[in-house]
């Protein structure tokens, strides 16, 4: 990841959108067919086939060595898991899906965690108040605010309000004619601390919440992450532009999330109610 932070135009934030959408609309089409019974290997084709369909390139395949369009990583297994055909879904588990596409010129990025049949509700807890702890972000990344008033948005919500652990070693990034470029975004942080923001800075948030422990430890595959304690983890991750008066979301969960509501093999994650 390069030192230096690219501030888009008005155009490339909208080419940077149409990435983002098509991201999304992969992330809606693997929450119209997952299931307890399917494996990560299913979910994969089906993603890859649609991003191809629409003129684009998984942004992830081959990305550092890494070989498949999703990172689907199950339970305990924080993100970058490789599916596989041997990785089977069951009823009881949280499956948490990343998927990059690279379109026109531009990356997008989003991730969303789905929970399938039967989960603990001690788990769902953790998926709503992971998944509302992105939006508590997104609502700190405003212009004149610093990279800690991110981070600490969702350490706050997530450490001192539920007593969860939000990872330290991954982070949520800048994003546009690269997958990854600067700032590195913490989803841990002081207030007034960091990096200003300003307009024109698109960066993916990603909150990464354990629902014990924060340390997280890496699997024999050189890529896996997975919480130490081995308890469950959520993912969530929207692609969000910066603008003078106000921030915009590119990424669009809405087609996830009615996807979700006509497969009934997936539990929906309501936001909290503390939410904006």
């Amino acid at each position: 990841m390069s030192g230096m932070v690219f501030y888009k135009t008005d155009e490339e934030i909208e080419l940077i959108r149409e990435s983002c959408l098509l991201v999304c609309k992969a992330l809606a089409h693997v929450g119209s067919i997952i299931r307890p019974g399917i494996s990560g290997a299913e979910i994969d084709k089906a993603a890859e086939e649609l991003i191809r369909d629409h003129g684009a390139i998984p942004s992830f395949k081959g990305y550092g060595g890494f070989p498949a369009t999703l990172c689907v990583s199950v339970n305990e297994h924080v993100v970058h898991g490789i599916p596989s055909s041997g990785q089977v879904f069951r009823d009881g588990d949280v499956v948490s899906v990343d998927c990059g596409a690279y379109l026109n010129g531009f990356h997008g990025d989003s991730a969303y965690t789905f929970p399938l049949g039967d989960v603990d509700e001690e788990v769902m807890e953790l998926c709503r108040v992971t998944n509302t702890s992105l939006y508590k972000a997104i609502d700190a990344a405003i212009v004149g605010n610093r990279l800690g008033d991110i981070g600490y948005a969702v350490q706050h919500y997530v450490e001192r309000e539920h007593s969860y652990g939000v990872v330290r070693e991954l982070v949520g990034h800048g994003i546009g004619r690269e997958l990854h470029e600067a700032p590195e975004v913490p989803n841990y942080g002081k207030r007034g601390r960091g990096a200003l923001l300003k307009e024109g800075l698109v960066i993916a948030i990603e909150p990464m919440v354990n629902l014990g422990r924060k340390e997280v430890r890496t699997e024999s595959d050189g890529w896996t992450v997975y919480a130490k304690d081995r308890r469950p983890s959520a993912h969530y991750e929207h692609t969000i532009a910066i603008r003078k008066d106000y921030t915009e979301t590119l990424s669009d969960h809405s087609p996830i999330e009615q996807a979700i509501r006509n497969n009934t093999n997936v539990k929906p994650v309501e936001l909290k109610t503390e939410t904006v």
